[in-house]
């Protein structure tokens, strides 16, 4: 049977690997480094990405702009004022939290129509936690001209997820972190393996 003080130091070492293991979700900023601006062709932006339940968009814009979302009607025309959710902090987390597509404008009337617009399909992740491929966006408005304004680095949205990207393949626009649950349960796991095997 190993010394109490060596079971401490083999768990410190478990708790430090489980830390390690990634979870399968992405943080994507919206634009990459051009961000929630008009002019912008989101459609190409989102085109070629897959987003899953789960994964989350960072919005970063100046003042001035909102990210509003909005049903897929008022999407299509553009229709302001009848926001489900709005934020104005220009840092904006939003976690797709829910399968289908999210419809997001900027409510500022006319930058909508300027290209502030985007549409993004999450996809429902499998048991496996792998995603099944396909379109990923409608495609949007804009004539794909970036913006000279700046973007800003780190995002002060209410949404304190902690997200790691599902691949080796990294877009430009997702960052990884981890996953405290991940962590607690390979925890749970060492801590199993330490008990039946008395270390």
């Amino acid at each position: 049977m190993a010394s109490f003080g060596s079971k401490r130091v083999v768990s410190a070492i478990f708790i430090l690997i489980s830390m390690m293991v990634p979870s399968l979700a992405t943080v994507y900023t919206v634009g990459d480094s051009t961000g929630w601006t008009m002019g912008n062709d989101y459609s190409t932006w989102t085109s070629g990405k897959t987003f899953t339940v789960g994964d989350s968009l960072v919005f970063n814009y100046g003042g001035g702009h909102t990210v509003d979302e909005v049903s897929a009607s008022d999407y299509n025309t553009c229709t302001v004022g009848n926001a489900i959710t709005s934020d104005s902090s220009g840092a904006t987390t939003v976690a797709l939290k829910t399968a289908g597509t999210h419809y997001f404008i900027c409510g500022v009337i006319g930058h909508c129509g300027s290209g502030m617009k985007i549409a993004v399909t999450a996809q429902a992740a499998s048991s496996s936690g792998t995603t099944t491929p396909s379109g990923t966006a409608t495609p949007t408005s804009g004539s794909g001209t970036p913006s000279d304004t700046p973007a800003t680095t780190s995002p002060s949205g209410t949404n304190t997820s902690i997200y790691k990207p599902s691949s080796n393949n990294i877009p430009e626009s997702a960052s990884s972190t981890l996953s405290p649950f991940v962590a607690v349960m390979a925890t749970c796991v060492a801590l199993f393996f330490m008990m039946v095997f008395e270390l």
